[in-house]
């Protein structure tokens, strides 16, 4: 039996998260954009992997653990990436935002934590269905891997201020985050509240 195409795309996603790492360190004029290329590619695997297992009918236990897996592995990564640097020289930020890029990650790791906790404690309750990802989960994706995208490459392109479009872009993701974690909170209450202390 063949290796599913969309669990090849989500282990290829795993492997180019290292890759991402080597690049952005390598001394290199071009290894910030040639990082930020490969993060790119890597977001578009997240989005090919879960059409093609619905499209094909290659839905699988071991994709369905996967693919959040990669996502949270890539999201981390990129995060600690950019905390660990200082910000290139800025055009249109007059401020360090090194603080503002710091207080961003932790919000965008801390829900990460968070959800899945709630996430795994409401599967043992069979109330999963509850948390499920919504809407709004994914404009928060879509934001948050633009913006890291973006601040990945560390210049401008052409004229237009990358890295501070990307720090808007995940300043967005942020905010999406909390509300969606106060979402999934609040329709996650009614069991939590519930349940009796173990």
């Amino acid at each position: 039996m063949s290796f599913p195409i969309a669990n090849t795309l989500t282990f290829a996603r795993i492997v180019m998260i290292p890759l991402v790492v080597v690049l952005f360190y390598l001394p290199y004029e071009w290894s910030n954009p040639a990082a930020a290329s490969v993060f790119i590619l890597a977001a578009i695997t997240d989005s090919l992997d879960g059409y093609l297992a619905r499209k094909l009918g290659q839905t699988s236990a071991l994709g369905a653990f996967l693919d959040p897996v990669a996502d949270k592995l890539m999201v981390a990564v990129a995060l600690i990436l950019l905390v660990s640097h200082d910000p290139p020289a800025l055009k249109f930020i007059h401020f360090d935002p090194h603080v503002l890029i710091t207080l961003t990650a932790a919000v965008i790791v801390g829900r990460e934590i968070t959800i899945s906790a709630l996430r795994e404690w409401m599967a043992e309750l069979g109330k999963r269905g509850k948390v499920a990802v919504s809407s709004l989960g994914k404009w928060k994706t879509i934001f948050q891997m633009t913006g890291l995208s973006m601040m990945l490459f560390r210049s401008d392109v052409w004229f237009i201020p990358a890295f501070e479009l990307g720090l808007a872009c995940l300043v967005a993701a942020a905010a999406l985050t909390l509300w969606s974690m106060v979402v999934y909170l609040r329709a996650a209450w009614p069991a939590l509240s519930d349940t009796p202390l173990q």
